[in-house]
């Protein structure tokens, strides 16, 4: 993949922004906040994207034991802490700046809950699998702030949570080939960020606000989702106003095969969600363990 560069004059043309939409909050969970870009009825699937959450939530309250099938969530802290469980006995803390990579799989029963004290924030996205990966072993990768890939140049940092970007490179595995990337970019700065031909990619806006695509277009702020065309070498970014700006740049290589979604099931196929209902309350085929196991969270709080 060729390497961002910060700036530099060139006749290949960027990829432009195509729709635009502000994530308004919206409760989610036990009494949880979440801004949700992908996912909602505008924009139920953005291949290979099933849903993007910009979340807020605080202690008593959170997403206590639930399911998933057929896809992968990404949890990136911006503040505090959440902890997480589940039933194969994995558990543990992601905090400000960590990233954990979660294959659902054939199937995961997990709690998500915040931290005692404060708000905790984040972002979860949701990508979906292939119809030969959907019914694999579920798996983890975790990676704490210090950990994860970052660099700066003239006015530009990047942590690389998926890809490559300023020359460095994330040491997570993407089943489905995925770029994910945090930048800030200091008052004046601007960057270059190539994009693969094909894939799919959105850009979110996290603080500031900032002039994507084209220099004669107007700026946007926080909470809002960009598409960007499928044409152009990448996305040009600019920051003309006094304040930092961050956003994350994400990009997919499509399935092109059908979804069919059900909560948080992801299959191809209406018998195929019929089966995965099927075995999560029957406690079979990959939910066996659900069947006598609560998190330690949802005992505490009696949910």
């Amino acid at each position: 993949m060729p390497e961002t560069e910060v700036y530099s004059v060139s006749s290949k043309e960027s990829r432009p922004v195509v729709r635009k939409f502000l994530a308004r909050p919206q409760p989610e969970g036990f009494g949880a906040t979440v801004r949700r870009s992908i996912g909602r009825f505008e924009l139920k699937y953005f291949d290979p994207f099933l849903a993007l959450d910009e979340f807020s939530v605080s202690a008593p309250y959170g997403f206590p034991d639930h399911p998933h099938r057929g896809f992968e969530t990404v949890t990136y802290m911006l503040q505090g802490a959440v902890t997480h469980e589940d039933f194969e006995g994995n558990k543990g803390s992601i905090e400000a700046g960590d990233l954990q990579w979660m294959t659902a799989g054939r199937g995961i029963v997990h709690s998500e809950m915040p931290a005692p004290h404060g708000t905790q924030k984040g972002l979860q996205l949701w990508i979906n699998l292939s119809s030969k990966y959907k019914m694999i072993e579920p798996r983890y990768q975790e990676i704490g702030r210090k950990d994860v890939a970052e660099t700066a140049k003239d006015g530009v940092k990047v942590r690389v949570i998926a890809g490559e970007a300023l020359g460095i490179r994330s040491p997570i595995y993407t089943r489905t080939p995925t770029m994910y990337l945090d930048f800030t970019l200091k008052p004046g700065a601007q960057i270059r960020q190539p994009i693969p031909v094909s894939w799919n990619a959105f850009v979110y806006i996290l603080e500031g606000e900032g002039i994507f695509g084209n220099i004669q277009s107007s700026p946007v702020t926080a909470h809002h989702l960009l598409l960007l065309g499928s044409s152009g070498y990448g996305l040009e970014a600019w920051n003309k106003s006094s304040k930092s700006l961050r956003f994350i740049l994400v990009g997919g290589e499509p399935l092109g095969e059908p979804v069919v979604q059900f909560g948080p099931f992801v299959m191809n196929s209406q018998e195929e969600i019929d089966r995965t209902i099927e075995d999560y309350e029957n406690c079979t085929n990959g939910f066996e363990k659900a069947k006598h196991w609560k998190s330690e969270s949802t005992v505490l709080m009696g949910y």
